[in-house]
This record gives C-alpha cells, sequence and structure tokens, in this order.
C-alpha cells in the first residue's frame, strides 16, 4: 500500500510541476523570448565593441545593427553607433542613432549634446540643438560623492557648463544664417548667446573658448569694449593661440590704434605659422593685414606723436634657427610673457571705467 501511494503521489507531483511549467511558459513566453533576444543582442553588441577596438568599422556596423535589432533598448550601443556615422560625415544616420539613445535614456547627456552639436554645427538646425542643450541643462542627475573614492560632482556640472557654451555657439550661427528679411534678429540672437556664455563661465571660469567665442559676439554686436576684455582674458589663458591676438589686431584696427593692432598681428603671424593644422591663405592673409595695418600707422597721427624710435609695446626681439624659436629657458619665458601681454588692455579697461 505505502509503495503505490509512493508511486501515485510522485507520478501526481510531476504532472503539477509540468502543468505550472506549461502555465509559467504560456503567461510568461514574451518575457522569456525577449530575454533570449537581449542575450543574443549583447552577444552581437559585445563582438561589435571588440570589432571597434581594432578599428575593423565595417563589422562594427555590422555587428551594432545586429544587437540592436535584436535588443533596441541597448541605449550606449545606439551613442556609439551614433559616434561612428557623425565620424564618418553620415548625420543623419548620427541623428537617428542618438536620438533612439535619447528614446531609450532621456537622462543621456552626452548623446543630447552630440546630437545638439550636429544639429547646429553640422546641419543647421539651430532651434533644435537649443533645445537640447537646454534641456541638458534642467536634467536632475543623482550625485554621488564617496571620500577619497568616487565623485561625479564635477563632471555634472561641467557638462552643464559645456552644454551653455555650445548653446551660446548655437544662437551666434544662428544670427549668421539669418536669411536677410530676418536680419534684424541679428542684434538679439547675439545677445542669447552672450549670456548663454556668462552662465557657462559661471561654471568653467578659465576656458579660453568660452571667452575668445563671448568676445567675437560682443565685437559682431559693436561692443568693442567688452569684446576687447574678453579677447585679452582669452590671450591670458592661453597666449599661445593666434585666433584671440588676429582678431583683436582686427578690432584695434578698426579702432585706429594700428600700433596695438601690428604687435597684435605680429604675434598672429608668428603663431600661424608654428601651428600645422592652418592653410597658408590665413597666413598670407595675416600677412597682407600686417603690411596694410603697419602702411595706415606710418600715414596716421599717432605715427607722429609716437615714433618708431622702440618696438610696439611689450614686444621682445625673436631668435630663430631654422626657422623655430631658439629653446632657450629664459627666452621662452620672455616669449610667454610678451604673448600673454595683450595691446590695448589699458585702453579698453580705460573705457570701462567710463
Amino acid at each position: 500500500m505505502k509503495r503505490f501511494f509512493r508511486k501515485f503521489f510522485s507520478k501526481a507531483t510531476l504532472i503539477i510541476f509540468v502543468c505550472i511549467l506549461a502555465l509559467l511558459t504560456f503567461f510568461f513566453w514574451g518575457w522569456i523570448e525577449k530575454q533570449t533576444l537581449k542575450v543574443k543582442g549583447m552577444y552581437y553588441i559585445y563582438k561589435g565593441d571588440q570589432a571597434y577596438a581594432q578599428d575593423n568599422m565595417a563589422k562594427t556596423l555590422e555587428f551594432y545593427e545586429k544587437g540592436l535589432e535584436l535588443y533596441p533598448e541597448h541605449y550606449e550601443a545606439w551613442f556609439n553607433l551614433g559616434n561612428i556615422y557623425a565620424v564618418y560625415e553620415d548625420y543623419y544616420s548620427a541623428v537617428d542613432a542618438y536620438e533612439n539613445a535619447i528614446k531609450y535614456n532621456p537622462k543621456f547627456v552626452m548623446a543630447r549634446m552630440n546630437l545638439g552639436i550636429i544639429y547646429s554645427e553640422d546641419l543647421g538646425f539651430f532651434d533644435e540643438a537649443i533645445e537640447q542643450f537646454d534641456t541638458i541643462t534642467q536634467i536632475k542627475l543623482f550625485k554621488l560623492w564617496i571620500p577619497f573614492v568616487y565623485s561625479n560632482i564635477k563632471s555634472v556640472r561641467g557638462n552643464r557648463g559645456i552644454a551653455y557654451y555650445n548653446k551660446g555657439v548655437a544662437f551666434k550661427q544662428k544670427a549668421m544664417y539669418l536669411p536677410l528679411d530676418k536680419r534684424h534678429l541679428t542684434y538679439q540672437y547675439l545677445g542669447e548667446s552672450i549670456k548663454a556664455y556668462r552662465k557657462a563661465l559661471k561654471i568653467l571660469k578659465k576656458n579660453y573658448d568660452i571667452y575668445y567665442n563671448k568676445a567675437v559676439a560682443h565685437h559682431l554686436r559693436g561692443e568693442y569694449r567688452e569684446a576687447g576684455l574678453d579677447y585679452c582674458k582669452a590671450i591670458e589663458l592661453e597666449p599661445m593661440r593666434y585666433e584671440a591676438h588676429y582678431n583683436l589686431a582686427v578690432l584695434l584696427r578698426h579702432l585706429d590704434r594700428y600700433r596695438d593692432s601690428i604687435d597684435e598681428l605680429q604675434k598672429a603671424a608668428m603663431l600661424i605659422l608654428e601651428t600645422p593644422d592652418e592653410s597658408g591663405l590665413q597666413s598670407a592673409y595675416i600677412f597682407n593685414l600686417l603690411n596694410d595695418v603697419s602702411r595706415k600707422f606710418i600715414t596716421s597721427d599717432e605715427y607722429y606723436t609716437n615714433k618708431l624710435t622702440d618696438e610696439p609695446a611689450g614686444s621682445v626681439s625673436y631668435t630663430y634657427i631654422n626657422g623655430k624659436i631658439v629653446p632657450d629657458e629664459e627666452f621662452d619665458k620672455a616669449i610667454i610673457q610678451n604673448f600673454k601681454s595683450c595691446a590695448g588692455f589699458e585702453y579698453f579697461n580705460e573705457e570701462e571705467e567710463y
């Protein structure tokens, strides 16, 4: 009898277990299938990461596309895919990839940042770009600080500062590409650009690019004192970049301060010769402008009140060997100090006091 009951209950237990398993499979089949596809998708994405590390872009794209077809919620893979499309200048495919990354993770700051940059700099969709940068500044991310171990506070604030900077760039570009019937809005959009740069500077306090672009916006609005001071601040931060020297020289020329303009043009000319990525056309333009300003200086009242018995303020004698500056430590310090000096600073500073 005992053997009978043992057999009966053993079979009954097995039948119940099979029934429960069948019911679970029936009701949760969708979930099981989804997890299976997710695992397969993750595998292809992993293979894509490996191909990317080996610089095999064709295989990378193939694996990512297969992986995302099976597991479309993988927002980091969409982000990586967008970066690859952007490198190959397939901007519309990059936009689609970044938008999918944001779809599955609306707080994905870097996807929004890259999407905004492509909208602004490559496609000319300035309003869409500004919307992305505004969203970044409003995203509330969890800030984690573990003493001596980990902190993401600086990166969260830094990304907000970069978003404000990119918003300023987008507004400046929007102002520059207005159609003829809307040119009256140029001054307003440049003002919005300056507001964004100011917010960026509250976070990224010592950033050459922000000061330089803020100076350009002021320059375009005809706010020459503010432009001059911002160019000088940019020069102080990174004296060996030619752009601020050159733009300041153009501004000083417009203000008939030829002596100071010559000083800044000389610096810009020297720096652009040492900048391998810049074209010979830009170098030629700087030298032509230098010649033009020099001729104007000689015929100006400024020349007769300040004859060129000495060199322009802040300049030093330059020594070359085979077209390169002699790597002498004291001389190098003098060169850097000279390039950090800003011709016209006292003039702009005095203007501020009035």
